[in-house]
Parts: C-alpha cells; sequence; structure tokens
C-alpha cells in the first residue's frame, strides 16, 4: 500500500471545477439517523461546491437494503426535496456488501465515496480524499486512528484478525472498513470481480491502482442501533479468510502429517507401557485417546472444506447478486 504523502500528479482529471463526486450510503432501518445523515452530506456537498472542489451535479446515492422500518419513504421525501439525493431501492435485504456494491455500480461520477449511514465515519475526511484524488491518488481509503470507541473485546478481536489475514497473505487495510473514495477507472476494473461471496475490503487492495490512506477518528454512532451483531461479524470474518486465501485447506494436510507422527508416538509409547511396565489398563490408551483426538481433527477439517465447498456452490449458481426494485 502506498502511504507516502499526496504529491502532485497529472495523469489523472482532477475533481475541480467540472468533475463530478458520488456519495454512497447503504441503509438498513435507518430512520433514526437518516435525517441528520442527509443533512450533514449534502451540506459538506454545498461547501465543496462552494471551494470549487467538485462539480455543482455532485450527489448522495442512499442505498435501500430491504428496510422494514420506513428508510425509504424518507429517501423519497429527501429526493423530491432536493434532486441531488438519490435512491435505490434492493428488492429485499442482500446485506451491508451486496447494498454497497449496488450503490458503487448505480454511481455515475468520475471519484466515489463510500461511507457508512450511521456518521461515525468523519465526513469531513472525504474533503481529504478529493484532494487526494486530484493529486493523483485513485484508491483513498479511510482508516481509524485507533479503536478507543470499541470495547475491550472487539477491539481485541479486530488487532488479532488484522493480523491473521496479513499472516494468511491477505492484503488488507489496518483499521479500514468500508470507508473509502475509488476512481473511475477503479470502479470499472472492480466490477471485473463478479463472485458472490463479497468482502470488497479485501478486493479493493487487488485492483492495484495508486493509492493512498487518509486518517480520522471514528465518532460513536449518532443514533439507532448497529447493523452488524457479532453473528454477522463473524460471517464476514469467515469471508475474508476463505475468499482470499486457500491456507486453511493447506493446514487440513499439516494437521493430517502431524497427527500421523503423533499417533506413531503413541503407538510406541503404548507398546513401551504394555511390554516394559505394569501400570498398563488393558485397551484403554490404545482406543480411547486415538478416537477423541482424531474425532476431533475429522470435525474440524470436514468444517473447513465444508465452507469452502459451500463457497464454490453458491458460486457456480451463477446467481444475481440483487435485483433492484426502484431508482430515484
Amino acid at each position: 500500500m502506498n502511504m507516502n504523502p499526496v504529491t502532485p500528479h497529472t495523469a489523472l482529471p482532477t475533481i475541480s471545477g467540472g468533475n463530478k463526486l458520488t456519495i454512497v450510503v447503504p441503509c438498513y432501518n435507518e430512520e433514526e439517523v437518516l435525517p441528520e445523515t442527509v443533512g450533514r452530506l449534502t451540506t459538506f456537498l454545498d461547501r465543496l461546491v462552494a471551494a470549487k472542489k467538485i462539480a455543482v451535479n455532485s450527489e448522495v446515492v442512499l442505498v435501500d437494503d430491504g428496510s422494514r422500518d420506513r428508510t425509504w419513504p424518507l429517501i423519497r421525501g429527501y429526493h423530491e426535496k432536493d434532486s441531488r439525493v438519490r435512491g435505490v431501492k434492493l428488492s429485499g435485504n442482500r446485506g451491508h456488501q451486496t447494498a454497497l456494491i449496488a450503490g458503487l455500480f448505480a454511481a455515475d461520477a468520475d471519484a466515489i465515496v463510500s461511507i457508512d449511514a450511521d456518521l461515525q465515519d468523519d465526513i469531513n475526511a472525504i474533503e481529504e480524499m478529493v484532494d487526494a484524488y486530484a493529486n493523483g491518488f485513485e484508491v483513498v481509503y479511510g482508516a481509524r486512528k485507533q479503536r478507543t470507541t470499541d470495547t475491550v473485546f472487539k477491539r481485541a478481536t479486530a488487532t488479532w484478525y488484522y493480523r491473521l489475514l496479513a499472516m494468511l497473505g491477505v492484503r488488507i487495510v489496518y483499521n479500514h472498513a468500508d470507508f473509502r473514495l475509488l476512481s473511475r477507472r477503479a470502479l470499472e476494473s472492480l466490477k471485473q470481480y463478479s463472485e458472490v461471496n463479497l468482502f470488497i475490503r479485501g478486493i479493493v487492495p487487488l485492483i492495484g491502482y495508486r493509492a493512498t490512506t487518509v486518517f480520522y477518528d471514528r465518532a460513536e454512532r449518532f443514533a439507532g442501533e448497529s447493523k452488524y451483531p457479532l453473528r454477522k461479524m463473524l460471517a464476514l470474518a469467515i469471508d475474508g479468510v476463505t475468499s482470499f486465501t486457500a491456507f486453511p485447506l493447506r493446514m487440513i494436510a499439516f494437521l493430517g502429517m502431524f497427527v500421523s507422527v503423533v499417533s506413531l508416538g503413541m503407538i510406541v509409547w503404548i507398546l513401551w507401557v504394555r511390554f516394559f511396565t505394569s501400570a498398563a489398563v488393558p485397551g484403554w490408551a490404545s482406543s480411547v485417546i486415538p478416537v477423541y483426538f482424531l474425532g476431533g481433527i475429522q470435525l474440524l477439517s470436514i468444517g473447513v472444506v465444508g465452507e469452502y465447498v459451500a463457497k464454490l456452490y453458491f458460486e457456480a449458481k451463477r446467481r444475481p447478486r440483487y435485483f433492484i426494485e426502484e431508482t430515484l
């Protein structure tokens, strides 16, 4: 990852003057926070337009991921009041990553920023992203300076997870989620990744265009409840591993070799106890220990293989990621 300071670069068009910025916001049951989110984002667009950093037709795209509350009626109302607020309604709840992809692919701009609706990511950091894009960076990651707003458990597990991904060879930006800017060319490259099992924060670094990172302080959620409980976080974490590395499968082979060596040693030990000591309990060590040990290894191995087979199963079906019910 290119962590160098922003330097002048003229290979790309800048946003200044006539180029357009789109801010994509996935939404799921966000009626409590949406009024504040839309207000802050449209005010922010006004400020950047006044500073001549973005075009006057820059916009916000709100993606309703099958919400069960008043999220979509609110989006419709904001669109009627301000044409810069666009809406994309998915036909059902498809998950955060799919909703994000739907919004990105619906954007028609020179640069596209993705941000969550909960206002935890710093909107003002988008201006730094725009400046970086104007200086030639096609991917600008938003990364947290620190994780003081997280619980001890979440902070520790996040740190271990990033280290695990790095150890497995997955290219990942530390403390980065889905707050980033993509150039039009980077977005078109992202469209070529057609897998159904999405882990966008792992896919984007594979694009390989010139990238930098903007650091910011993450705030508490403005209103409402988190849409990422522990179950969804674990599912996303598993996707991050199984979508980008075959290391767990290789570990099964190493485990098999290890178990074989241990089993051979156990056989030698059992024979020694049987023939050279009087402490042997007939039939216990030679049956119980191998059953429990090998049984645990086999169940673990079947589970890992099953996870990869399931991914192949879903990818082979080539089902559409989502359907759009309505657009504004």
